[in-house]
């Protein structure tokens, strides 16, 4: 009786063609990583400064957010468009403001009035209450 031999399966795998694939992959990721841009909003946080600062005498704009959602331009109630108008007609130059959201604000009233700020180019300064 011929009885053939079985061959072994050898366990051995080639890790040379895994590690050029990984490599491929990783330039890959790194190159499209670079093209796509964040939709986020593009904010200055407070810096320090040496020099002394000059008390001025302009009174800044106030813009409040209540819980409810209401917009309030100088204590006085305002809806989107009307404060945009406003704004729109102060922007330019060095021109600042407050914006004080409510504690329990929705996000999607401050974030549409720092997006106002950005597009009319305006200095929004984020007054939020201590706890």
């Amino acid at each position: 009786m011929a009885l053939k031999k079985r061959s072994k399966v050898s366990a051995e795998f080639n890790m040379s063609s895994l590690t050029d694939i990984i490599f491929l992959l990783l330039i890959f990721f790194m190159l499209t990583s670079s093209v796509v841009s964040p939709n986020a909003l593009n904010l200055k946080l407070p810096g320090r400064s040496d020099s002394p600062t000059t008390a001025s005498s302009k009174k800044l704009d106030d813009v409040r957010i209540d819980r409810k959602g209401n917009f309030f331009f100088n204590r006085k109630r305002i809806s989107v468009e009307e404060l945009e108008g406003r704004l729109a007609s102060k922007a330019g130059g060095n021109y600042s403001m407050f914006i004080s959201p409510d504690k329990e604000a929705p996000v999607e009233g401050v974030v549409t009035i720092m997006d106002m700020a950005m597009r009319l180019n305006i200095n929004g300064v984020l007054a939020a209450e201590d706890e």
